[in-house]
């Protein structure tokens, strides 16, 4: 079983030191660095590169929330929120974490939160090892289609079925929308934002272009555009342009450039 790098992050060193001790039950987990407060833990995690941290939320100075909206855009481990306060599950949920435990944290919700962290590590990789294959393929000067094709084709050679979502929680003035991922046609960067563009509407959501990669089934979307990922099924016209560039019309009216880099989409169309 491979090792699940963890750090722990609390203002109360009785707190992490209560965790860290009942952590030692699971084999797997590894313990690699404790912080005292949020500064200290965008440090480590941006030095150390964890798979999962256990975050408290009320620390002073920098918060748990703090410390997620510092790493945006940077690397982004697994997080679960620990707290004593139940009235923040809403923003944890908001904040894709990965669980929420309320102290004192219940040793059966514990393990449970533990599962949830082999099976999305386990998941995470894969799609990173299958990213670099892709890369590595697409760099070469006469890629093989056929293993190129297979990979982005094939949904257990990318990932598990259920690792991609199927609708995202958009925040608008304290309202939450879900979006269903088939409803959307592309997804365009605008600064540390995207935005989310579904027929007759266009929702915004903090992200990176590299988290929602990752979130979305490739069988649907494509990065077509350092800046722009489209829906495939969403497609109704390929036309070519010059310098090797293309344009997709989309079902919707609007039309997005495909660049040179991301060309290989072009030969889903084919």
């Amino acid at each position: 079983m491979a090792t699940i790098r963890t750090i722990l992050v609390d203002d109360e060193p009785l707190a992490i030191e209560g965790l860290e001790v009942r952590l030692k039950a699971f084999k797997d987990i590894e313990v690699v660095a404790t912080c005292p407060n949020g500064r200290k833990a965008i440090e480590v995690t941006r030095k150390k590169k964890p798979d999962l941290i256990f975050l408290d939320i009320q620390m002073p100075g920098f918060d748990g929330f703090d410390v997620i909206r510092s790493l945006i855009g940077d690397f982004m481990p697994l997080v679960v929120f620990v707290t004593a306060f139940d009235q923040y599950a809403l923003k944890a949920f908001e904040a894709h974490a990965l669980d929420y435990l309320l102290k004192p944290v219940d040793d059966a919700l514990l393990r449970r939160t533990i599962q949830r962290a082999r099976k999305a590590i386990q998941q995470r990789r894969i799609i990173d090892q299958n990213a670099k294959l892709v890369n590595l393929i697409e760099s070469m000067e006469d890629p093989p289609k056929v293993i190129l094709s297979a990979i982005l084709e094939d949904p257990e050679g990318v990932a598990p079925k259920d690792v991609y979502e199927h609708h995202l929680n958009i925040k608008d003035r304290g309202r939450i929308t879900r979006v269903d991922v088939s409803e959307i046609e592309y997804i365009d960067a605008a600064g540390d934002y995207m935005c989310i563009h579904t027929p007759g509407k266009t929702h915004i959501l903090r992200a990176t272009m590299k988290e929602m990669d990752k979130r979305l089934d490739p069988k649907m979307f494509q990065r077509v555009h350092r800046s722009a990922i489209v829906n495939l099924d969403r497609v109704k016209e390929l036309v070519s342009h010059a310098n090797g560039e293309y344009f997709l019309f989309l079902e919707g009216g609007d039309r997005v450039k495909v660049s040179r880099s991301y060309k290989n989409v072009i030969g889903r169309f084919l």
